[in-house]
């Protein structure tokens, strides 16, 4: 819980009582590689801190092809925020690459707390512009860059990632195929 609430405090301070109340919250759970933390089509219901550990957001096509969305790497927040907010079914699934400890805790509970505490609804509006601003700079990345650089962001905002996870999931994230992936990489070693 202590990782919890560090990582919180660093993106906007908490009291002392908003921390007391969420340590009820989360409870931990260890999810082994290639388990989901949520499925599509199903009703997310929760939230959670990744606490260490690797996960992948992913969608299917009608072919059945995969694209991986977004990485998560502890510490991190995870959760089908589009489906907690929309109460909708989630479209986006999350599972992980790794084994990977997640503290989770129920979502309505949360939003009772955004109630309560002003300094946790402020977290989580800096949480949401957070992400909306990751979600637009991937989309420009994707429209405006080549794979190549595409590729160097990708080894800046997550190091080693590619020594720990298959590839495929990289070229997937990349939105190149895991040849094109090869390509790239020897292209780069050759300089």
């Amino acid at each position: 819980m202590e990782k919890i609430i560090e990582y919180l405090n660093n993106i906007s301070p908490l009291n002392q009582e908003t921390i007391h109340s969420l340590s009820g919250l989360f409870r931990p759970i260890i999810l082994e590689e290639d388990e989901f933390f949520i499925e599509e089509n199903k009703y997310a219901k929760e939230i959670g801190f990744l606490e260490t550990g690797i996960a992948r957001a992913f969608f299917v096509n009608r072919e059945g092809k995969e694209y991986n969305k977004q990485f998560f790497v502890g510490p991190t927040i995870v959760g089908a925020y589009t489906s907690l907010l929309t109460k909708q079914k989630n479209r986006i699934a999350q599972k992980t690459l790794t084994q990977c400890k997640i503290w989770k805790a129920s979502y309505n509970e949360i939003e009772l707390l955004y109630n309560k505490f002003h300094d946790f609804e402020r977290l989580g509006r800096k949480i949401a512009e957070y992400y909306f601003l990751e979600k637009e700079k991937k989309e420009l990345e994707m429209a405006l860059l080549d794979a190549e650089n595409r590729y160097l962001i990708l080894r800046e905002e997550f190091p080693g990632l590619e020594l720990k996870i298959p590839q495929y999931h990289i070229a997937s994230y990349l939105g190149i195929s895991p040849t094109q992936l090869s390509r790239v990489r020897n292209k780069m070693s050759s300089r």
